[in-house]
């Protein structure tokens, strides 16, 4: 199991909580720097997937700052819940949220996703980015997220992928192993978290080795759609009806 702090003996889901809490007020600039600004394109066309399905109340899990809760509001939903298991994550969502008067629709709140605090049958809409793969048990959680969605609700993640082909592949292992790792450490102050970025990332079961597991976790109509040269990827399901 790939975690953050290798000399530590906590789980991995309390290393990604520290992790999360120690460049949390950092963490909206990195993203955008290291990503190119790219991951807010990614949340904008994952999405629009979701638009048109009449769908009323989302769960946005691994919310963090709450920027795909936020972007979830073009679906016209009555109600967002956003959850995440980093304090400090969420205090800087919350703040957010507070600043762009969205209170009324978009709520955070501490979630451990593989114990979501809510009723079976209870969202239209799951929604995670960059998240499933810091799942302690990845089963675990997707069964439990499977749990609390409507009958015929619709499950989105975006995910960190492996590129496949020439050049993005080789592109993408040199700047995630050098420049990565580099840039993280000077902005964040943290070296751990974006050495882990890529080394989870490429532990993780992407692509066709993912829907697998999705579908195995009991979600159907399972469509894997590669973006940017396979640098991410998005995973749709349903639950049946």
């Amino acid at each position: 199991m790939v975690v953050p702090y290798k000399n530590q003996n906590k789980g991995k889901k309390e290393q990604v909580a520290d992790m999360f809490n120690s460049i949390s007020h950092k963490y909206d600039f990195l993203n955008h720097l290291l990503s190119g600004g790219i991951d807010i394109i990614w949340r904008r066309k994952a999405i629009k997937l979701l638009q048109n399905k009449g769908i009323k109340k989302v769960l946005d899990i691994a919310t963090g700052t709450g920027d795909f809760a936020i972007e979830a509001l073009k679906l016209n939903p009555d109600k967002i819940v956003g959850v995440d298991i980093s304090e400090g994550m969420l205090a800087f969502g919350k703040e957010k949220i507070k600043k762009m008067g969205l209170e009324d629709k978009i709520t955070l709140q501490i979630g451990d996703s593989e114990k979501l605090p809510f009723s079976d049958n209870s969202f239209d809409a799951i929604t995670v980015s960059f998240g499933v793969r810091n799942y302690e048990t990845l089963e675990k959680g997707l069964k439990d997220m499977y749990r609390v969605l409507k009958p015929g609700g619709h499950c989105l993640i975006l995910e960190f992928s492996n590129p496949r082909h020439f050049p993005m592949k080789q592109v993408y292992k040199f700047y995630s192993k050098y420049c990565l790792p580099l840039l993280g450490k000077l902005i964040s102050k943290d070296p751990a978290a974006y050495t882990y970025l890529p080394e989870s990332v490429e532990a993780f079961p992407d692509g066709p080795d993912f829907i697998k597991i999705y579908e195995t976790c009991g979600f159907t109509s399972t469509q894997w759609i590669p973006m940017t040269g396979g640098i991410c990827s998005i995973y749709l399901g349903q639950k049946a009806k």
